[in-house]
């Protein structure tokens, strides 16, 4: 007999051993990538662009940005709008005839008779003055103040705010200045005193504006703006004046509850418009 030659099994093939089918995600050990043998499963797809976009947005709205100081047509058209008003109405006290313009702002002076008869008009018509032209502290307190919250709260909340401290804190000091009248605390020319402009709007605006403020910032500013308007009532030159801003200064501080709800309802918003253009 011939020898039976040994049957040798055949080698196993080098290599990782194959994955089994209808597994789905099989571990990759460091031999199968060594191997260069691929997993099962999709990879991780690459970020698709508007997401990468929407990051790039999310940063650039990091960096500081001082021109948002300033009232812009579409970023904020409330106070814009109202801006180029009152720049019209100063470079036309600086013009016009001082008979005409004294004419006018008696007009639409917010004293004790004028309310008496006409209030809305009245009222309406002493918000169009800046009290020393478009160059003084209020009218700069105006454009830092009202731009700044009218990005966070929005055009027409931000009228709400402004309108809140002018009407009020007017009615406030108009209607004690009547009442001193009738007690015979003051004489009857107190009833035709002329009272016009942006002030208590602009100290309104301020305060409710301080609610939005970091921390760092909000006390500070506060508390200087206040000490402002202290020292101009201890000064005594116009003292009904003087308590009406700090009575629109309390009034804006009253709307942090508010404003802060409306800033977070505008910031949520935005969010969402965000998001819907990075998809």
């Amino acid at each position: 007999m011939e020898p039976v030659a040994a049957v040798q099994a055949d080698p196993k093939p080098a290599g990782p051993p194959p994955l089994l089918d209808g597994m789905p995600r099989q571990r990759v050990t460091p031999a199968l990538a060594l191997a260069g043998t691929p997993a099962t499963g999709t990879a991780p797809a690459s970020a698709p662009a508007g997401q990468g976009r929407g990051r790039r947005l999310a940063v650039a709205r990091g960096l500081p940005r001082p021109w948002r100081l300033l009232p812009t047509p579409a970023g904020t058209p409330f106070t814009f709008g109202y801006a180029l008003v009152l720049a019209a109405t100063s470079l036309f006290v600086e013009h016009a005839a001082p008979s005409l313009v004294r004419t006018l702002h008696e007009a639409t002076s917010t004293d004790v008779a004028h309310l008496v008869r006409a209030p809305v008009p009245v009222l309406l018509g002493s918000a169009l003055w800046v009290v020393g032209g478009f160059t003084s502290p209020y009218a700069c307190g105006f454009l830092l103040a009202l731009t700044a919250l009218e990005r966070r709260i929005g055009g027409g909340r931000a009228v709400v705010v402004f309108l809140l401290g002018h009407v009020l804190a007017t009615l406030v000091t108009e209607g004690s200045v009547g009442v001193a009248v009738l007690l015979g605390r003051l004489p009857d020319s107190s009833l035709h005193r002329m009272d016009y402009g942006i002030s208590f709007g602009v100290a309104a605006s301020v305060g409710a504006l301080c609610g939005l403020l970091p921390h760092v910032l909000r006390w500070p500013v506060l508390a200087l703006y206040t000490w402002e308007l202290v020292e101009a009532l201890i000064a005594f030159a116009d003292p009904m004046t003087d308590w009406g801003h700090l009575l629109a200064l309390t009034i804006g501080v009253a709307t942090w509850p508010l404003v802060r709800r409306w800033s977070g309802e505008r910031r949520g918003s935005g969010e969402r418009r965000g998001r819907t253009a990075a998809a």
